[in-house]
């Protein structure tokens, strides 16, 4: 049974003899931690590169280690093959019929062959179906497909949300998100845009900072309403007009509104919103591989896409603590053309962020080519570990070489030795040069667990995806009831009720009263260490009957007071206006019984952790909460890891350099006795000759070199005596060096279950709000406007 099974370790195949050039029974296990630092595959077509990125991602999977896979190839789909019981059943949908008709078989008896061979593979290498068990119970798989219906679909264009506080913080880091954002939607319409030259760059800048600054995103046609109308009217000292005029302004809009218009294109504002938070964690909090698969997408398409990608998931880093363990990786199967020397794409500056600052919060990048001439090595520079696969051309092998010169960090580099093993490797053999350890390793990758069915198609994709694919939705309030006359002007209200109006969208808009209330709340307590404030916003339709409000039906409105204006909107139709509304005397009531509402309802709900001595924070869920956890769980693991190899790596030492003594023992003693018998042997001979053939009787020398020979041979029994004590001491040696591994693997075993932070079941702990701390500032009437559809339904307009 071959031992891999380490905790914070990944199991990548067995090393290779290069002197032998032979497999070896030795496993290469891979330190997590190291991959804080990133890590770089590089290898030709056929070099087995995949097959190792699938394997990586399947042991942080085991290691609950999320990810975020970007796929434009379309293989890393195949993660979802995974079939524990070996039926070929399960192997059959999946198949290349094409093969299993050039060997002559029909498709049943080509999937029997390939679950057998996917069986006895795996158990080569130590795995079986109890295995891919775990992985598939550890891991969340699940494909998004940008722009496209065939897995789950992602929402990249309905918003253009406003970046973190943190981020906004960080000028650096806010003006790249700027121009990344820019320039993805600029590649989106074909313009290949400068961000110092370009006008439509500076301008779509100057728009995203406007209401980025002010806390606002922007849909897609907000954004085509502020190209048009801009929020700004000066850019550097020269009036918009003259740095833009407005017909060019017109045309630029036309472009983006011609593409949201194009057959298709609306699948790009379907589907969950680009979250990389949700994209690394489940709602519960259990770790996700994410595959972001962009293979059917063209070019500018998939810039775009990355690009939001990387602009996200910096965001997300930004916002988490810094820490030394690993807490996510992000894996590209091809970097071609993401990362050039010389051109700058909006993906480039984004991953040489990320590549120098993602170290410190525990994300890992593993960016992969079979294209390593293309590549901006200088900025690989900082890569730890490199992965060098077979290389096609003599250009290859010398831009890679030159790629690990710069990564040896100005250790030693034998150029020649290492030219002539990247020379010798061979298919699913890779050389893993890892700037934390001492030596270079050739290793033979292992069985992946998962089916490598090759690039999956979009109806593959929909088949994987057609049990679990939910079409995100956004959450918009019920539709109103709809009135039996169309609404006429607004309706004249005593002065002493307050009046708001939402500002809506569309055409032919009708406006209908709530009665609206907003909470300022303070949620403390000194025992729980919780200072929490919490603004909230409610509407609550009116009713007919005795009691036109009731609180127990009010939804919370997606917007702040800052959202809500004076004036409605010109043209604009008002429904009629409840009786009770029109009465000011009863909103004063109606915040009476807010306020005693908002007490009884508006909680914060803490998770508390009894096994490390935590409380969630206010708004934080269970699920981020036990990530949280688990990172400290890791971070605890990984220390008593380390003080568990150190302690036992002394008593290793001593008793290897025992057993190494032993050992030269036995080989001193058996050289002493083998002349010892040889001696005795010789006097003997000697002794017997000379009394038969010397004289013809037994003289006294005679006797004399008789009793010399038998003290010989008294002393080759002691030597042999000696032999037999070395080699028993080398064997308690021995025995008492397996006794430490087998104390130190159990040990480990141990360390597994103490840092399970999934497994703890979390205290709920609810705290409510004191009546001194609830303020309503607003209680008052608010007009929500809906617009008219063609057949004839009331659709929300904000």
């Amino acid at each position: 049974m071959i031992d891999f099974e380490k905790l914070g370790s990944f199991y990548l195949g067995k090393r290779h003899d290069v002197g032998a050039d032979k497999a070896t029974d030795d496993v290469v296990l891979y330190d997590a931690k190291d991959l804080t630092t990133h890590a770089v595959i590089i290898g030709m077509t056929g070099s087995g590169k995949t097959g190792l990125g699938i394997g990586i991602l399947e042991e942080a999977a085991m290691d609950n280690i999320p990810v975020i896979a970007i796929d434009p190839k379309g293989d890393l789909g195949n993660l979802m093959l995974t079939f524990p019981e070996f039926s070929p059943s399960d192997f059959q949908p999946w198949i290349n019929t094409r093969a299993a008709s050039d060997k002559g078989q029909t498709p049943e008896e080509y999937a029997a062959a390939q679950a057998a061979l996917w069986k006895k593979g795996l158990s080569e290498w130590g795995q079986d179906g109890d295995r891919i068990a775990r992985f598939r119970e550890k891991s969340d798989v699940a494909i998004y497909t940008p722009g496209s219906n065939a897995g789950q679909p992602v929402s990249v264009l309905q918003s253009f949300s406003a970046p973190p506080p943190s981020l906004l913080e960080d000028a650096d880091l806010y003006r790249e998100r700027i121009q990344a954002t820019a320039t993805g939607i600029l590649s989106l319409l074909g313009i290949d845009a400068d961000p110092i030259s370009s006008r439509e760059h500076i301008l779509l800048s100057q728009i995203l900072d406007h209401y980025w600054q002010d806390g606002r995103g922007l849909d897609i046609a907000s954004l085509i309403a502020a190209i048009q109308s801009p929020p700004i009217s000066k850019i550097g000292v020269m009036d918009i007009e003259s740095f833009y005029p407005s017909n060019d302004r017109f045309a630029l809009a036309m472009r983006l509104n011609n593409l949201l218009a194009a057959p298709g294109f609306s699948v790009w504002m379907e589907g969950e919103a680009l979250d990389a938070g949700r994209l690394l964690y489940t709602e519960s909090g259990k770790p996700r591989i994410s595959i972001m698969s962009i293979a059917h997408l063209d070019d500018n398409e998939r810039m775009f896409f990355v690009a939001m990608l990387l602009n996200d998931l910096i965001g997300w880093m930004r916002a988490q603590q810094g820490t030394s363990s690993l807490r996510a990786i992000l894996y590209m199967d091809e970097i071609f053309g993401y990362m050039p020397p010389v051109a700058n794409p909006p993906t480039k500056r984004l991953l040489l962020t990320l590549l120098k600052q993602a170290r410190a919060y525990g994300l890992g990048l593993v960016l992969a080519t079979q294209n390593p001439v293309d590549l901006d090595y200088k900025g690989l520079s900082n890569t730890g570990t490199w992965f060098i696969g077979r290389l096609q051309t003599e250009r290859d092998k010398a831009r890679v070489m030159e790629g690990l010169e710069g990564a040896s960090q100005g250790g030693k580099f034998n150029r020649q030795q290492m030219e002539q093993t990247l020379a010798g490797l061979g298919k699913r053999r890779f050389l893993l040069h890892n700037v934390h350890e001492d030596e270079a390793v050739v290793f033979n990758t292992r069985w992946v667990m998962s089916y490598l069915a090759g690039p999956m198609t979009r109806d593959q994709i929909k088949a994987l995806m057609s049990d679990r694919k939910a079409v995100a939705t956004s959450e918009l309030p019920a539709p109103a009831t709809r009135p039996s006359e169309r609404g006429g002007d607004a309706p004249v209200l005593a002065p002493g009720i307050k009046q708001y109006f939402v500002h809506g969208s569309g055409e032919r808009l009708q406006y209908f009263p709530r009665l609206v209330a907003a909470a300022d709340i303070t949620f403390g307590s000194s025992r729980h260490n919780l200072n929490e404030r919490r603004e909230c916003l409610f509407t609550v339709e009116f009713e007919d009957g005795p009691v036109a409000v009731n609180w127990d039906n009010a939804e919370p409105l997606a917007l702040s007071t800052d959202d809500l204006v004076d004036v409605g909107q010109e043209e604009a139709r008002f429904a009629e206006c409840p009786a009770a509304a029109a009465n000011s005397k009863n909103y004063t009531g109606w915040s009476r019984d807010f306020n005693r509402w908002v007490r009884q309802n508006e909680v914060i709900t803490l998770y508390s952790s009894s096994k490390y001595g935590l409380n969630s924070d206010a708004g934080e869920t269970e699920g981020d909460f036990r990530i949280r956890l688990q990172l400290l769980a890791n971070e605890k693991r990984d220390l008593a890891v380390g003080k568990l190899r150190k302690r036992y790596a002394t008593k290793t030492t001593t008793l290897e350099n025992r057993l190494l003594r032993a050992q030269q023992a036995i080989e001193r003693e058996q050289q002493q006795s083998s002349k010892k018998k040889m001696d005795t042997a010789i006097s003997f001979g000697t002794a017997i000759l000379g009394a038969v053939l010397g004289r013809k009787k037994l003289t006294s020398t005679t006797a004399s070199k008789m009793g010399t020979a038998i003290r010989s041979a008294t002393g080759a029994q002691k030597e042999a005596a000696d032999v037999a004590r070395a080699k028993q001491t080398a064997k308690k040696v021995a025995a008492d060096l397996e006794q430490l591994n087998l104390d130190l693997e159990k040990e480990v075993e141990t360390l597994d279950d103490a840092f399970d932070a999934q497994a703890e079941e979390l205290t709920e702990i609810q705290v409510k709000a004191k009546t001194t701390d609830v303020h309503v500032p607003i209680v008052g009437l608010i007009w929500m406007p809906y617009r008219d559809t063609d057949d004839g339904r009331l659709e929300p307009a904000w």
